[in-house]
């Protein structure tokens, strides 16, 4: 910055009184700015806020006004004047998406933060442990600014953030210290590998970070224990011949001096990491592609099979062979645990799936979509080896299909359903999508072509999907919305059609709604959770478990209980958990499935009976959530069993939060 009188460079800190001096005079207005005007006089204090954080010693200067913001009302009207409903990991996103102002204004609410959770400021509606834990959980989901230099992708997106951020994350980091920061890396990353999604990159570069701070001698990372061990050694040496993490080359010269007893080891140990953290690292294909050609009789102890999925190998070996050749790479390297579970699931089993995924290996791609999955993948490997690698991952993981950061919740869900109970299907949608650019489907027997089709709810290019999402999602979503409009003029909520034609013979005729779609007040309600209970409550439907999953609409709400928005899922079980509530298994396909939907309804992933992938919530608490969902019209249970305090339950758990208003 220079000088306006003499135009030369300025002193950082005579620039750093100036603009003090500036920021407090804004500041004061504020202050005495009425409170219906506050919005208008905001301006200045976040303009000269941003500039402050900016230069060295800025966050601190800022650090010692957090109270005095607080009262000027720099929050008011705004989800930062409620810091008890604020989501550590919606912070990223808002730095780097939102204008200048919105993500300055989540800068100075995250020094208050940190200002409270040391115990400098007090806040009614926050304590100073949860202050602390959000502070910590923002700055581990943002390490990127501590120890790497910025991204072009995050120059663009910040602009004249970029400074102030890396400042501000400095600064936090200076006062919480790094062993902290690791602490809670590693809580959010295990909590994340817990739901074992299909999409693992964000993770593992934050395994990557953790490494880094293993490595660096001024940053204390004891107190980290053997969590951070286990994932750096799961990702860069999961066994003894890669142990200090010489590099692909070196490994693979290594493989050719190795006995049988050490590459058994080498097996077992990458078993062992794999499927301990859900995680593979880079080593483990150039292993499995080696043993494939000189030993195949030990890829399934590299591949930690149990009885099912070894018998499966043995009955497929050629095809098991050839997809290791063509899929699996070190650009590729989670696809060697989706062909695991896949081969664990014995869908091999079922006639069409091995001659579909002959086809696949084959499958020549059109160019679009060739482009499409080279913009997301690169051109490491060609597009066809990302198609097949991501089409083992979908069929092994069919719950950690997630949406990526796009409105496409149907399509995702749809192909995670189809891989768990239609994968042949699956496959012949792929085949058309990858080959032909386009698929037809067909509504109530009427066809529908998606290259026919205008733009469904895509505006642009997915966002964080594997490829079979890539291929698929953008002719699905077509499809979806087409399928709406031909439901057009009907009484109710069309998905009471769309879903039986979308997804599958197995969706439940029936429908049942909980609001009125004309008014959006609620209808029946009463009747609504009987039904509910009759068709999936084991105590109030003969104990018939759900053979197919079955979709359903929530209406979801925020941490604060208000509503959001609606959203599909799918039912996938319900059942007792360990502790002997009934539990409801879902499907979510946000990538995250782990939420707290407010009024003590906090979304369950790990630790209450879930299988991975799955989320799970106590019925009444699920039921509460609940606006839509199918069930068999030949099979109603026994509504009149549902007693009036479940329903009264259910009831007030709506009434507090979505249906507050209907």
């Amino acid at each position: 910055m220079t000088d306006p009188s003499t135009g030369a460079a300025e002193d950082p800190a005579v620039t750093l009184e100036r603009l003090t001096g500036r920021f407090d005079d804004c500041l004061a207005r504020l202050a005495d700015t009425p409170a219906f005007a506050k919005h208008t006089a905001k301006g200045g204090v976040i303009d000269y806020g941003r500039r402050i954080m900016g230069l060295p010693g800025g966050p601190a200067v800022l650090y010692d006004r957090v109270a005095t913001m607080e009262e000027a009302g720099i929050f008011a009207g705004t989800d930062w004047d409620h810091p008890e409903i604020l989501q550590a990991p919606l912070a990223p996103n808002t730095l780097r998406t939102a204008d200048q102002s919105t993500a300055t204004l989540e800068c100075l609410s995250e020094l208050r933060l940190l200002a409270v959770g040391q115990g400098d400021y007090f806040h009614p509606a926050i304590s100073s442990e949860q202050a602390r834990h959000f502070v910590s959980q923002v700055l581990a989901l943002n390490l990127t600014f501590l120890f790497s230099a910025p991204s072009e992708a995050d120059r663009v997106a910040l602009g004249r953030l970029a400074k102030p951020v890396r400042n501000l994350y400095a600064f936090i980091a200076e006062r919480t210290g790094y062993d902290n920061i690791i602490g809670s890396l590693i809580a959010e990353i295990e909590r994340i590998l817990a739901q074992r999604p299909i999409m693992v990159d964000d993770v593992k570069a934050m395994v990557t970070q953790i490494a880094i701070c293993m490595a660096d001698a001024s940053i204390d990372t004891a107190a980290a224990g053997r969590g951070a061990d286990r994932l750096v050694s799961a990702l860069f040496g999961p066994t003894a011949g890669c142990r200090e993490d010489p590099g692909i080359q070196v490994y693979a010269e290594r493989l050719e001096t190795m006995d049988v007893h050490m590459l058994t080891q080498e097996a077992n140990g990458f078993a062992r990491a794999m499927h301990d953290t859900g995680l593979v690292s880079p080593y483990h294909p150039v292993f499995l592609r080696y043993v494939a050609y000189q030993r195949p009789d030990l890829v399934s102890a590299a591949l930690g099979l149990s009885s099912t999925g070894r018998d499966g190998f043995l009955c497929y070996q050629q095809l098991i062979l050839r997809l290791i050749e063509d899929a699996v790479h070190v650009e590729t390297a989670q696809s060697v645990y989706g062909l695991a579970l896949m081969l664990e699931r014995g869908i091999l089993y079922v006639p069409a799936i091995g001659p579909a995924l002959w086809r696949q290996i084959f499958l020549p791609l059109h160019p679009a979509v060739e482009q499409s999955i080279a913009a997301t993948f690169g051109a490491a490997r060609p597009a066809r080896v990302f198609l097949l690698a991501g089409v083992l991952t979908v069929l092994g993981q069919p719950m950690g299909v997630g949406q990526g950061n796009n409105p496409t919740c149907q399509s995702a869900r749809a192909i995670s359903m189809w891989a768990y109970t239609d994968p042949d299907y699956l496959l012949q949608l792929i085949a058309w999508a990858a080959r032909d650019n386009t698929l037809t489907m067909h509504f109530e027997g009427q066809p529908i072509t998606s290259s026919e089709l205008q733009q469904g709810l895509m505006a642009g290019p997915l966002l964080d999907v594997d490829a079979v999402s890539i291929a698929l999602v953008p002719h699905l979503d077509r499809v979806y919305i087409e399928m709406g409009r031909h439901t057009a003029g009907r009484p109710g909520d069309p998905h009471r059609w769309i879903n039986a034609e979308f997804h599958g013979w197995w969706v439940g005729r029936g429908c049942r709604l909980a609001i009125d779609v004309p008014t959006g007040m609620l209808e029946d309600f009463d009747g609504f959770v009987r039904q509910f209970y009759a068709t999936y409550h084991p105590y109030h439907n003969g104990n018939q478990p759900v053979i197919h999953p079955q979709p359903a609409g929530i209406a979801v709400t925020d941490s604060a209980a208000r509503f959001i928005g609606w959203h599909a899922i799918a039912i996938y079980r319900v059942g007792l958990d360990p502790s002997g509530g009934m539990r409801v298994y879902f499907y979510n396909p946000n990538n995250d499935g782990g939420q707290d939907w407010g009024d003590g309804v906090v979304v369950s992933t790990d630790g209450n009976g879930e299988r991975f992938g799955e989320s799970s919530l106590p019925i009444a608490q699920f039921a509460s959530r609940l606006y839509l969902f199918h069930f068999d019209e030949r099979e109603r249970g026994w509504p009149e069993t549902v007693t009036a305090e479940e329903v009264q339950t259910v009831e007030d758990f709506a009434r507090r939060s979505w249906a507050a208003a209907r």
